[in-house]
């Protein structure tokens, strides 16, 4: 039987300004999520300010009603093995995460541009399994999540197939986020379901190829159809909304409830058969 939660990435706040506008406002991202009706949200391992303290985002969280949907750790991994600063990145992130049992470490690669393109793939691979490995052991859920710019080196259908077979399995999910992967020239549920064994966490983001991103709902993804799906395959996890179209930039808020108001009527009922 599924088990499906809904939450928010807090990308949307980031839009504006690269991060500067919202710069240490977790606490208003998590007042927000509660408002539109999300049961987690997942903030950016560099970007939590004042709750990077463990004891303060629990606390906040609990007023909100609000769970830790798991934390985005975004790093380079261009070398063969992590950098120092990426190793005490990646353990300061499965340190707060252990204070938050269930809560998965979602991994992403900041995009960096494709050249020498089969050997960084191989390095993402390497880092992304080390990582998963340290936070596995601590008793983490550990999840793997490509994106879609031109300068990303898990974009493509081939990039899936070298990355997403060279995950160590057994330490280790993928976040297919339907958005980046209709935006990379796949069919998202296709590609889900040639990997579905690995699927252990998931993101939603509306695409409509002018040239990319649009509100919820108002794009060519079909978010009922996925959802079923993932309900019949019995999902243990969390879906999260990282809404990136245009009117995030200026409006974070509006577009987080808009979401929340779509999934409340479009997927919920899905959702909860």
């Amino acid at each position: 039987m599924a088990n499906i939660s809904l939450g928010a990435e807090v990308y949307t706040w980031f839009m504006r300004e690269s991060g500067a506008a919202y710069e240490n406002q977790l606490g208003h991202m998590i007042e927000m999520v509660e408002k539109a009706g999300f049961e987690g949200i997942e903030p950016m391992h560099f970007w939590m300010g004042d709750l990077t303290d463990p004891v303060k985002l629990a606390d906040k969280l609990a007023q909100h009603n609000v769970k830790l949907a798991g934390i985005a750790l975004v790093c380079d991994w261009n070398n063969p093995e992590e950098t120092d600063d990426e190793k005490r990145q990646a353990d300061d992130a499965i340190e707060i995460l252990k204070k938050f049992p269930g809560s998965p470490l979602c991994t992403v690669q900041m995009p960096t541009g494709r050249h020498d393109l089969e050997q960084r793939r191989l390095n993402l691979v390497a880092n992304v399994n080390a990582v998963s490995r340290r936070a596995h052991d601590a008793g983490l859920r550990c999840s793997f999540h490509p994106n879609s710019p031109d300068t990303s080196i898990n974009r493509t259908e081939e990039d899936y197939a070298v990355i997403l077979n060279g995950l160590d399995s057994s330490v280790t999910g993928w976040t297919p986020d339907v958005g980046h992967i209709a935006n990379g020239g796949m069919d998202p549920l296709t590609k889900m379901k040639e990997f579905s064994s690995l699927i252990n966490h998931v993101h939603y983001k509306d695409w409509d190829g002018n040239p990319e991103w649009t509100l919820m709902g108002e794009g060519k993804v079909d978010f009922p159809g996925i959802t079923q799906w993932l309900v019949d395959q019995d999902l243990d996890g969390w879906i999260i909304c990282e809404d990136e179209a245009d009117k995030a930039i200026e409006d974070p808020d509006g577009v987080t409830l808009h979401d929340g108001k779509y999934c409340q009527e479009k997927l919920i009922p899905i959702i909860n058969g």
